[in-house]
């Protein structure tokens, strides 16, 4: 790797602490790309290690006075080429704002970008309080990365995703204007809700340096449920059943291609042969939760599972729950992936499922599906050879499809990960013209030089 030249960056390093701005090639080389692994990673001209909101401005008022851009970076886990960096750019990284703060009071918290999901998750328990929202990878992903894609999780069925427990945030404009938006208050309808416009805005409109976040009364224990399907139509089916008239705080589904990643990894004794497997969680109150377990078993074996097992030992439960987290880097271990993240109605669900399966077998690539079941959020993982000639183009074809079966049945490009640069191709045809463009007219109005992670999304 290679170091961008550009303008002389000794004003930005005397505006800022001690050696927080690297040049170095091979200390930046870390920056550069997320987990999404995505090849077209340039070379940035300096990473600035931000501490407070005031460094984030001197990075941003740096950037607008030469035209560079800036590419805002958290712990780097997403997975859409959100934080993926062009050549002369600047890396504003997030990484070491940590700071957590718990109002028991007011039930809030307030939180700098860089610290970690499980960490504000940790500060609230010490109170008797929970942060829901919980992606897989909730020990290793940023609060702020989270409100940049407003990342959702296995609890999302019954809880909601981020954008429902962010009450306020101080953002970075494009000129280095910080602005306070909302704050630790319920309700508040006083003018536009320009907390929500950045809520899911990928870096692209501001540079979020805090969060006030609603939390609320911790979670009670939970009862879990895991039943195996011989088919998938079997399994999809039992969703359908159980959404139609409940609410579980947790409805995950995995695939055979997943279950025996995830057991070759674990070795937990999970069923080899079935088609698809679902983990549902109860946490009601225990005699409801029994009531809710039950009803749910019943719907599992009317709708044929082969085995159906429940428990209410909390670290059993666990396991399992566990074993859906970790399915991402088992499959890893099985190829170079492609990851989609398509969502469709509930009511759809089958009907994707099912099509991702013709497509693996007319393609004959192996597809590895996992999904937020209860919220009909689907990750289909393409697994293919990078040294075959033709695995990259037979998996790019393959996410191609699933990407027009997901839009044909109604549903989205992207549930939770973001728009990122992997997936900014489909936006104008998904969002429609008119849609595009007001997205674009938000876009010029708060960053007119289009600086802000420019290539993402847009």
């Amino acid at each position: 790797m290679t170091a961008t030249s550009g303008p002389s960056l000794a004003p930005l390093i005397q505006a800022l602490p001690e050696d927080a701005v690297i040049t170095d090639p091979d200390k930046m080389d870390g920056y550069r790309r997320d987990r999404s692994h995505d090849p077209e990673v340039g070379v940035p001209l300096a990473v600035v290690r931000a501490s407070s909101t005031a460094d984030v401005q001197a990075a941003v008022r740096f950037a607008a006075e030469h035209g560079i851009a800036l590419v805002p970076r958290g712990a780097g886990s997403g997975l859409s080429g959100g934080s993926s960096v062009m050549d002369g750019c600047i890396v504003v990284a997030l990484d070491g704002m940590r700071r957590i703060d718990v109002d028991p009071v007011s039930h809030t918290v307030v939180a700098q970008p860089g610290a970690f999901n499980a960490e504000v998750k940790a500060a609230a328990a010490e109170h008797g309080l929970w942060y829901p929202p919980d992606p897989s990878s909730v020990e290793f992903c940023s609060i702020g990365g989270n409100v940049a894609t407003n990342a959702g999780g296995l609890c999302c069925v019954k809880y909601g995703v981020t954008s429902d427990y962010v009450l306020g945030m101080t953002v970075v404009l494009a000129d280095g204007t910080a602005v306070t938006l909302g704050g630790p208050r319920l309700k508040d309808v006083a003018g536009l809700s320009l907390t929500k416009l950045f809520v899911g805005s990928e870096g692209t409109l501001g540079i979020i340096t805090e969060v006030v976040l609603r939390l609320i009364p911790a979670q009670r224990p939970a009862s879990t449920l895991v039943a195996t399907f011989a088919t998938l139509a079997d399994a999809t089916g039992s969703v359908l059943a159980i959404t139609r008239s409940m609410r579980p705080s947790m409805l995950e589904f995995m695939d055979k291609v997943c279950i025996n990643a995830v057991e070759d990894h674990t070795r937990m004794g999970l069923d080899r042969h079935a088609a698809g497997m679902l983990i549902v969680q109860s946490d009601e109150p225990e005699q409801f939760a029994a009531s809710e377990i039950t009803r749910i078993s019943e719907i599992c074996r009317r709708n044929s599972a082969t085995e159906v097992y429940s428990t209410d030992d909390p670290d059993e439960g666990e396991a399992f729950v566990e074993a859906r987290r970790i399915v991402l880097p088992a499959v890893e271990k099985m190829g170079a992936i492609m990851l989609e993240d398509v969502g469709v109605p509930v009511s759809r669900l089958s009907d994707l499922v099912l099509g991702i399966e013709v497509i693996s077998r007319e393609l004959e690539v192996t597809v590895a599906v996992v999904a937020h079941a209860g919220d009909g959020n689907t990750h289909p993982s393409i697994v293919y050879d990078p040294a075959d000639p033709d695995g990259q183009p037979t998996a790019q074809a393959a996410f191609d499809r699933i990407m027009e079966l997901a839009i044909s049945l109604g549903g989205t490009i992207t549930g939770e990960h973001g728009v990122g640069r992997l997936k900014k191709a489909w936006l104008p045809g998904y969002l429609g013209a008119d849609v595009m463009a007001l997205n674009q007219k938000i876009k010029s109005a708060l960053d007119p030089q289009n600086i802000l992670n420019p290539g993402a999304v847009y």
